[in-house]
């Protein structure tokens, strides 16, 4: 069963990785690779920050040590989303899931994220929009 687990946790198509608590990644899978561009050697001992964009780094650090310091989330189901940033600069958007990691005794050891790229669909649906707002523009014209 552990070689099976591990399989799954390392094949995944999307990114699993595990920080610490003080932010630090220790497990980053094939996923993860392919997503964001850098290899497990190159990321595993990294701060988080190696995927997270400049300009939404201190909301993120906030919530961490928040989260890390209580062990408490209010992001206990469900989806988040998120961009995040590539190793050649390039911005994806994310959507993940969270899990809260305990230590034996129960203190905070840090969490672990599930996260695929949904970057193509946020594009469709950011075009859909436009289209449709222009089409409502259009027809707010031509109404009397």
């Amino acid at each position: 069963m552990d070689n099976l687990l591990n399989q799954l946790v390392n094949d995944a198509p999307d990114a699993i990785l595990i920080s610490d608590q003080k932010g630090v990644i220790r497990y980053w899978n094939s996923g993860a690779e392919q997503m964001f561009g850098h290899t497990a050697t190159e990321a595993v001992g990294q701060s988080l920050d190696l995927i997270i964009p400049e300009n939404l780094r201190s909301r993120h650090w906030e919530g961490y040590w928040r989260v890390m310091a209580s062990g408490e989330t209010k992001y206990k189901t469900g989806l988040l989303s998120s961009p995040g940033v590539r190793k050649d600069g390039a911005r994806v958007s994310l959507e993940f899931s969270m899990v809260l990691l305990r230590d034996d005794d129960g203190v905070m050891a840090g969490c672990a994220s599930i996260m695929r790229d949904v970057t193509e669909r946020w594009k469709k649906e950011k075009e859909l929009k436009e289209r449709l707002s222009v089409c409502e523009a259009k027809l707010a014209e031509t109404s009397p």
